[in-house]
C-alpha cells in the first residue's frame, strides 16, 4: 500500500505525536532530577545513596514496564482495525501483571541495603538508600499503572494529556521535595527520607490524572468493565510479549547498575558524579525515548494495516530526528560542562570542584554514547511496533552484558583507566547493540510484501 507522503509530512505527524511523548518523559525525569538537585544541595553522602536508590528503582520499575510496553503495540495495532474489545483486554491484563510485578519486587526493596552490601557499598550509603526506597518503593504500583495507562494513551494517540498530567505530578514532587528535604514552609526536615515521600506522591497524582482522564474522556473503551475478572488468554498474550521487553530493559538499565556498583568502589564522590553526569545523559535520552514510542506506535499501525511503505519511511524520518538531536546534545556536553554539573551541587560544597572535575570527563565520554545509544532505542521502539522482541531481548543481553560489562570492568580496573574507562565500557555495549539492531530492522522490513510485517 502505497502512503502518498512525502518525508516532510511523515516528520510533521512524527512530531505532533511525539512532542508530547517527548515533554512527558522529560516531565518525568524531572521527577528524578529534582531529586537529585535538591539532594545534591543537601549533602554528598545523601546524594551518593539516592544515586544508588535511583538506580535500583529504576532498574525494577523499568523491568516491570515491559508489561506496559506491550501494551502500546498491541493496542496501536488493534486500533488500525478499530476493535475495541481487544484493546480493552490487552489493557487490562498489562495492569493485571504490572500489579503482580509489583507485589514480587517490594519486598527485595524493602529489604535493599542488605543487597547492597553484599555487592560491596559503604554501609552508611546502603542503609541510607535503603531507608529512601523503603518508602518510594510503594510508588512503584501507581508508577507501572500510569506507564500502562500512558500506553494505551499513546497508542491512541492521546499524547498531550500524558504530558500535562506528567508536569503536574513533576511539580507537586518539586514542592513536595524543597518542603520536606529542606524543613521549609513549616515541614519538618526529613532529609532523603523527604525526597522519597514526593517521589511517592508524584506517582500517585500521575496515576490519579490518567485513569481519571481515561474515564471521562475514554469511556466507550469500557477500561473497568469486569475488570476483577481473569482474561488468560489476552494476560498470555501480552506475557509474551511483556516479558522479553522487560529483560531487554532489564539488560541496559542493569549494565548501568553495574557500572555505579562499580564507580561506587572507587569512592563517593566519583560516585555522585557519576549520578550527576547520568542524569545529563538521561535528560536528553528521553528524546529519543520519545522517538522510540512514536516509533512503537506507528510501526504497530503499519502492521495492522500492512503497509511496509509506511513503516520504512517513519523509519527512516524517526533516525534523522534522532540524530538531530545528538548533534545538540554533543556540543552542550562539550562545551558547556561545568555549567551543567553544577547545577546539582551547592556553590559551598568542599567536594564541588573534584565532582566537577570527574563529571566533566564523564560527559565527554557520554558524548561519544550518545549517537549510538539512540539507535539503538529507536530500532528497538520499531521492532517492538513490529511484535518483535525475544530477538531483540537476546542482542541486548549479549551485548550489554557479554560485551558492555566486562569492557567496563576491565577498562576501569585491570587497565587502570578508572571511572573512564568503565564508561567507556558502555559505549562499547551499547555501540553492539545499535549495530546489530539496526540490522535486524532494516533485513527484516525492507520494502517487500506486507507479509513481512505480521
Amino acid at each position: 500500500m502505497s502512503t502518498g507522503k512525502t518525508y516532510l509530512a511523515h516528520a510533521r505527524e512524527i512530531l505532533l505525536l511525539g512532542l508530547p511523548l517527548i515533554g512527558g518523559h522529560l516531565a518525568q525525569l524531572a521527577i528524578m532530577f529534582t531529586d537529585t538537585a535538591m539532594i545534591g544541595r543537601y549533602g554528598v553522602a545523601e546524594l551518593a545513596a539516592l544515586t544508588l536508590a535511583s538506580t535500583v528503582f529504576s532498574l525494577f520499575f523499568l523491568f516491570g514496564s515491559g508489561f506496559a510496553w506491550a501494551v502500546m503495540p498491541m493496542v496501536a495495532c488493534f486500533d488500525a482495525g478499530n476493535d475495541h474489545p481487544q484493546i480493552r483486554r490487552a489493557t487490562r491484563m498489562g495492569l493485571w501483571l504490572s500489579a503482580g510485578f509489583f507485589a514480587l519486587v517490594m519486598p527485595l526493596l524493602w529489604y535493599s541495603g542488605s543487597l547492597l552490601l553484599a555487592l560491596g557499598q559503604v554501609p552508611q550509603v546502603a542503609a541510607d538508600a535503603q531507608t529512601y526506597l523503603r518508602i518510594a518503593g510503594w510508588g512503584l504500583l501507581p508508577a507501572l499503572g500510569v506507564m500502562v495507562f500512558k500506553s494505551f494513551l499513546a497508542a491512541l494517540e492521546h499524547t498531550r494529556v500524558v504530558f500535562w498530567i506528567t508536569v503536574a505530578a513533576a511539580i507537586a514532587n518539586a514542592i513536595a521535595n524543597y518542603a520536606l528535604i529542606f524543613g521549609n514552609w513549616g515541614a519538618p526536615e526529613l532529609g532523603i527520607r523527604g525526597a522519597a515521600v514526593a517521589s511517592l506522591v508524584a506517582h500517585g497524582c500521575s496515576l490519579i490524572g490518567v485513569v481519571a482522564y481515561a474515564r471521562l474522556r475514554l469511556p466507550h473503551y469500557s477500561l473497568w468493565r469486569r475488570f476483577w475478572r481473569p482474561d488468560v488468554e489476552m494476560l498470555r498474550e501480552v506475557f509474551a510479549l511483556g516479558w522479553p521487553i522487560g529483560l531487554t530493559t532489564l539488560a541496559e538499565v542493569g549494565l548501568f547498575a553495574a557500572t555505579a556498583i562499580l564507580i561506587g568502589w572507587i569512592g563517593p564522590a566519583p560516585l555522585a558524579a557519576h549520578g550527576i553526569a547520568l542524569q545529563l545523559s538521561g535528560l536528553t535520552f528521553m528524546v529519543h525515548l520519545g522517538l522510540a514510542n512514536v516509533a512503537t506506535v506507528r510501526a504497530g499501525q503499519a502492521r495492522g494495516r500492512g503497509d511496509t511503505e509506511l513503516l520504512m519511511r517513519d523509519a527512516h524520518m524517526l533516525f534523522a530526528l534522532s540524530l538531530a538531536t545528538v548533534v545538540l546534545t554533543v556540543i552542550a556536553f562539550v562545551t558547556i560542562p561545568e555549567l551543567l554539573i553544577g547545577v546539582f551541587l551547592s556553590p559551598d560544597d568542599p567536594q564541588r570542584a573534584e565532582i566537577i572535575a570527574i563529571g566533566v570527563l564523564l560527559l565527554l565520554v557520554a558524548a561519544l554514547f550518545q549517537l549510538v545509544d539512540a539507535m539503538q532505542v529507536i530500532s528497538l521502539g520499531i521492532l517492538r511496533g513490529l511484535h518483535d522482541t525475544r530477538a531483540p531481548m537476546i542482542i541486548a543481553g549479549l551485548s550489554y552484558w557479554g560485551l558492555g560489562l566486562p569492557a567496563a570492568y576491565i577498562l576501569g580496573f585491570p587497565a587502570g583507566f578508572g571511572f573512564v574507562g568503565v564508561w567507556f565500557g558502555l559505549v562499547i555495549g551499547l555501540g553492539m547493540a545499535a549495530i546489530l539492531l539496526m540490522h535486524r530492522f532494516f533485513t527484516r522490513a525492507t520494502p517487500g510484501p506486507a507479509a513481512r510485517l505480521a
